[in-house]
């Protein structure tokens, strides 16, 4: 793999934090082949284009007129796909400021333009929330969205797994044959059951597995 990196934005230490160009490419759709900006090498995983082809094949290549939660978004990576495969509303979550910047460049990059909304249908297509998912998720109920699609990728050294699925759950932000993926390390074991989200089909990859949850009315 080709590296190109940069200074984006010093970190606390003072050590230069740098984005790497080429490491992650939109795989299909109308920005299909376009690379991403990302994080530096201490926050690549390497297998990551991996996980999300094997995340789009599961639950199809046409997101024509579904809406796409990216719960933690980093890079934008898995929204920016829905985009190109035509998912009609994409909502990126992001607290951190470094890493909305990265999202802001990656949707410029494929040419998704701004949060601009269209006179027919006023929803824009895109929106990034500056926010930590457990607010987001409040202030999505709060508007009354509802997602077919909701990616679940928190760090890994984080044990916000089981807060955010019960949120969801709990939450009336998912279609009645919607799905949510969680992407987490092979060693964490997830629940069966958060509220009224059952535990369906797995994927491994290598260290890092896809858990699919769907509500029980849709069993």
């Amino acid at each position: 793999m080709n590296s190109c990196f940069f200074p984006f934005s010093p970190r606390p230490n003072g050590a230069a934090r740098v984005v790497e160009r080429g490491c992650m490419r939109v795989i299909s759709g109308s920005a299909k082949g376009t690379s991403l900006v990302g994080p530096g090498p201490s926050g690549v995983r390497p297998t990551l284009d991996r996980v999300k082809e094997s995340y789009f094949n599961l639950i199809g290549q046409n997101l024509d007129g579904l809406a796409f939660l990216d719960l933690f978004a980093g890079t934008g990576n898995m929204g920016i796909e829905a985009l190109s495969r035509g998912a009609s509303r994409v909502v990126f979550v992001e607290p951190d400021s470094r890493a909305q910047k990265i999202i802001l460049a990656n949707l410029a990059r494929c040419r998704f333009g701004k949060e601009e909304r269209d006179p027919v249908d006023p929803e824009p297509r895109w929106t990034l929330m500056k926010t930590d998912a457990l607010r987001a998720l409040t202030r999505l109920t709060e508007n009354g969205e509802r997602f077919d699609f909701i990616y679940v990728d928190p760090p890994f050294a984080d044990d916000l797994y089981g807060r955010c699925l019960s949120a969801i759950g709990a939450a009336n932000i998912l279609s009645d044959e919607g799905r949510v993926a969680v992407e987490h390390f092979r060693k964490k074991n997830l629940d069966e059951v958060y509220g009224p989200l059952l535990k369906g089909r797995e994927r491994r990859l290598g260290d890092t597995v896809l858990s699919f949850f769907s509500p029980s009315r849709a069993q």
